[in-house]
Order: C-alpha cells, then structure tokens, then sequence
C-alpha cells in the first residue's frame, strides 16, 4: 500500500535520506519554518538511499534532476533541491 512520508530538510549542500525503494518526490515546501519533502512510498520495499543538493540562488546548479524550490528564514534565503539520478528515484 503506497503511502505518504515527510523528511525534513537539513540545510546543506549535498546531504542522502534513506527512503523506501522507488520513493517519488511530491512536494518541497516550508512546515512551520522548517523546510520538508514529502514523498509517496512503499513502506513495504526495502530502503536504498537518494542523494541530494542543496542550491541558493545565484549559485551553480548541478547536472540532476530538479525537484522543487522552497523560501527559509522568511523568505530571505530561497533554496532549490536537486536529486541524483538513481535506481531507487521513481
């Protein structure tokens, strides 16, 4: 049964979560200041890791897939999230 989980957001360049296999990314946004992804899971499938970057605007943007862009510390930081492509992303 597929399902919905939230992972916070540390705030740094390149950091991995460890999510169910085949995790899809929904959603990037701030929760009560702190930012979150959420994802639709398998909470079922066995867990592989899904490699991040973390990038503020202005500054190089790698080669990966973009995913969403969310505005901290009320708006005066604004970040875009990228993923590495993998076996595990879906």
């Amino acid at each position: 049964m597929l399902t919905i989980w939230k992972y916070p957001i540390p705030i740094q360049d390149k950091f991995i979560l460890s999510v169910p296999k085949g995790a899809r990314v929904l959603a990037v946004q701030t929760q009560y200041g702190e930012p979150m992804i959420w994802m639709l899971v398998d909470p079922t499938v066995e867990k592989c890791d899904m490699r991040f970057t973390l990038v503020g605007t202005g500054h190089s943007v790698p080669a990966d897939k973009y995913i969403g862009t969310f505005q901290f510390m009320g708006g005066n930081l604004v970040f875009h999230l990228f993923v590495e492509s993998s076996d595990g992303q879906g």
